[in-house]
């Protein structure tokens, strides 16, 4: 009866660890989805920020053409879109409500080009170069680009960056401490086992391998389950805000679930072999505190 009730315990004892440590990691996996969404979505605001380019009424077919070409093959172009006279006319009308082209007896509204940038050019010192460069043809009346948005958002994405690189390394900091308890209390049960096979002459290798396996083994499956559970947190949150799952990018999730994995298997691993190696140098009459 001993037995099956020591065995229990055995068994509760580590389900408890496995469940903590795919907590833990769970909470860790959490944070790697903010970070990269994070970025992703800073990207996604500075892609769509970009500026424009104004034409001269003058401007030609060939020179319009050309440009095009220009921009659509340099590096820091990511989408090129032509707005005619016509179709900004038709765009201010909607957004006015009123025929102001009737009232006026013609169309003010110029040409124009909408560049979209690809995001590690989107700052103000890029644009004041392009803008330089852009308007030394003759046919370009104005750049236009919102300096002061494009400079809040870059601020804005490294101030972000910073606090969550600092609550990154708290946070791992905690999830390490908090497994290497919960597998110190698991180990620390046995302790009297892990000294009487010492003693008898078993090797520190060889005492210590079954609680690394053991310890491995638990990451691995709290691992599987941390990434279950994100899983499903990510399912649920788009359902809610079904534009998260357009920022998502199925390579950089499987890295990330891969990542929880490993970092349970190492965690656990070490902190069962460390443990060990504690009860392993302690006294005989140290075991009994």
């Amino acid at each position: 009866m001993s037995t099956k009730i020591a065995s229990q315990k055995i068994k509760t004892s580590s389900l408890t660890v496995v469940i903590s440590l795919a907590l833990v990691l769970f909470m860790l996996g959490l944070l790697g989805l903010v970070v990269i969404n994070a970025k992703k979505l800073s990207n996604h605001i500075k892609e769509n920020v970009g500026f424009q380019i104004v034409l001269k009424d003058t401007t030609s077919a060939a020179e319009l053409d050309l440009l095009k070409q220009e921009l659509n093959s340099s590096p820091f172009s990511k989408q090129v879109d032509y707005i005619s006279k016509d179709e900004a006319a038709q765009k201010l009308q909607k957004e006015l409500g009123e025929d102001f082209i009737t009232f006026l007896g013609y169309n003010p509204l110029l040409s124009s080009l909408d560049i979209k940038l690809h995001s590690e050019y989107a700052n103000v010192d890029s644009l004041a170069g392009f803008e330089k460069y852009i308007m030394q043809k003759h046919f370009v009346k104005e750049v236009i680009y919102h300096k002061d948005m494009i400079k809040q958002v870059n601020d804005n994405a490294k101030v972000f960056s910073i606090y969550i690189l600092i609550f990154s390394g708290l946070l791992l900091i905690v999830a390490i401490a908090l497994i290497n308890n919960t597998i110190r209390l698991s180990i620390y049960a046995k302790r009297f086992i892990i000294r009487t096979m010492y003693l008898v002459g078993a090797t520190q290798g060889f005492i210590r391998m079954p609680f690394i396996f053991k310890g491995i083994r638990q990451g691995i499956i709290a691992g599987i389950l941390a990434g279950l559970l994100l899983a499903g947190f990510l399912v649920l949150s788009t359902r809610y805000i079904p534009d998260l799952l357009q920022l998502q990018d199925p390579n950089l999730l499987a890295l990330l679930f891969i990542g929880i994995v490993l970092l349970g298997v190492l965690i656990s691993g070490l902190s069962a072999a460390l443990s060990v190696r504690r009860y392993l140098r302690l006294k005989t009459d140290d075991l009994y505190f």
